[in-house]
């Protein structure tokens, strides 16, 4: 009787540990599109700095096409935290020409945005 409890104990333990498991995985799911340092799911965020602002971006951008920045000059860290993925590139021309460096979902970019005049959002 006791093989047969401990038995059952194991084999509870094994469908918890499977059950966790799987909502571990809808979780990192769920998180690709989640709010991450203050950027929600579909924008792409601009931060002042190299670091994250205290999850407090400056600027948000959701919709596709270019976006035209004033006096952003100097190391700013942009995210890309669009989904099916949108890309994110920045440009030095105003109205998204001339891109460079492009993001995709989930990245991080840290760099000197002085050259940068636009960022142009696009579906891939």
């Amino acid at each position: 009787m006791r093989r047969i409890v401990r038995a059952a104990a194991v084999l509870t333990f094994a469908a918890g540990t499977v059950l966790v498991a799987g909502a571990g995985s809808q979780a990192a799911e769920a998180g690709a599109q989640a709010t991450v340092h203050g950027c929600p799911s579909g924008a792409v965020c601009l931060y002042p700095g190299s670091g994250w602002n205290d999850d407090k971006p400056e600027h948000m951008y959701w919709s596709y096409g270019a976006h035209n920045l004033v006096n952003e000059t100097g190391t700013h860290r942009v995210f890309n935290n669009q989904t099916d993925g949108a890309t994110a590139a920045l440009c030095q021309g105003y109205g998204g020409v001339n891109c460079g460096t492009k993001g995709y979902p989930g990245q991080s970019i840290v760099t000197n945005m002085t050259p940068i005049n636009s960022i142009k959002l696009a579906r891939s």
